[in-house]
């Protein structure tokens, strides 16, 4: 899809999206206020389903080397289960990451189109029953690129170019792969956040932006009216939310990204476990509630899905009460 016409179509499709000039390049597939979007859930919690071993420090993308079509069918599942948007397995995508494990930086481009290109293609195989759908290309943070759990952390020692420049040759490669949006996910600090938007300039491929948060601030302990404004005033990024976080909260966080920005919001928290970085393990009980995503929706959220330890299964339900409930 020419990148002109993918920035019209995701710009259009967000309900109560003022739509500017640069994003007039389209034509609209979706009335505003008509539904709200289902994304998928967990890719890698699906991938060690599928009985995947991503203990590598590369995670799930190294299946794009070693077994795409893992990747593939999961993507096909969620599909499937009635999300309309699939999010590549570029999370963790590095050049750095990629180098440790042999492939140069050619290949390791390519691996990353590849992320792409798979979610298309699982799209492709699900087409032609009518229902729009699209493909967000994975930027993970710096920390997930570290494989040390410091993504829950943030604060790496980096200035803002710093962590710029580390991350915009990687969105270059990603929106040359041409998906709809760029997902910039799991985002723990206000500094990278910053880099990360500064890095989208000239691409021509629309965003959102997400934080991972905890007890209603960033990982890096700052107030989320704080994160959500460095989208203000950014037309590129056309939703701003959370993921990976706790259930628990979401509520808060659609109140502050819709009060401080005006986006529309997007929400895909995990099942409330807690990673263990030292074991490389989720620990705890899952606090994922079905009827979460009801309030999720009448909060005035526009996108809904789930990250870790969010199965198919989880997402058949969040699309079944999408259906139910108008937005809020």
């Amino acid at each position: 899809m020419p990148a002109a016409l993918a920035i019209g179509l995701l710009s259009a499709l967000f309900r109560g999206c003022h739509i500017p000039a640069y994003y007039s390049g389209g034509m609209s597939v979706f009335r505003p206020g008509e539904a709200v979007l289902v994304a998928d859930g967990g890719l890698a919690t699906e991938l060690e389903a599928r009985g995947n071993d991503l203990s590598d420090a590369l995670w799930s993308a190294r299946l794009l080397m070693d077994a795409p079509e893992e990747i593939l069918d999961a993507h096909l599942a969620f599909f499937r289960a009635g999300a309309v948007i699939a999010t590549s397995a570029s999370y963790q995508a590095s050049f750095a990451g990629f180098a440790r494990r042999g492939p140069d930086r050619r290949e390791a481009a390519g691996l990353m189109r590849r992320s792409v290109e798979l979610a298309r293609a699982a799209r492709d195989q699900v087409a032609g029953d009518g229902q729009e759908r699209w493909v967000a290309a994975s930027a993970g943070p710096y920390g997930a690129a570290l494989a040390d759990g410091s993504e829950y952390r943030g604060r790496y020692g980096l200035s803002v170019r710093e962590l710029a420049a580390w991350h915009r040759p990687r969105l270059e490669v990603l929106a040359a792969a041409a998906p709809d949006v760029l997902a910039l996910e799991t985002v723990p600090d206000v500094d990278e956040a910053e880099a990360l938007v500064g890095a989208l300039d000239g691409l021509g491929v629309p965003a959102w932006l997400s934080y991972t948060i905890a007890d209603g601030r960033t990982r890096a302990g700052q107030p989320l009216a704080d994160a959500f404004a460095v989208a203000s005033g950014r037309p590129e990024v056309v939703a701003v939310g959370v993921n990976c976080c706790a259930p628990s909260d979401v509520l808060a966080a659609v109140a502050a990204a819709r009060e401080v920005t005006g986006k529309p919001v997007i929400v895909y928290p995990n099942s409330g476990e807690e990673w263990d970085a030292g074991r490389r393990a989720w620990a705890g009980r899952s606090r994922y509630s079905p009827a979460e995503p009801r309030q999720w929706i009448a909060a005035g959220a526009s996108i809904i899905g789930g990250c870790c330890r969010v199965r198919p299964a989880d997402i058949a339900e969040i699309a079944r009460t999408a259906r139910g409930v108008p937005p809020g």
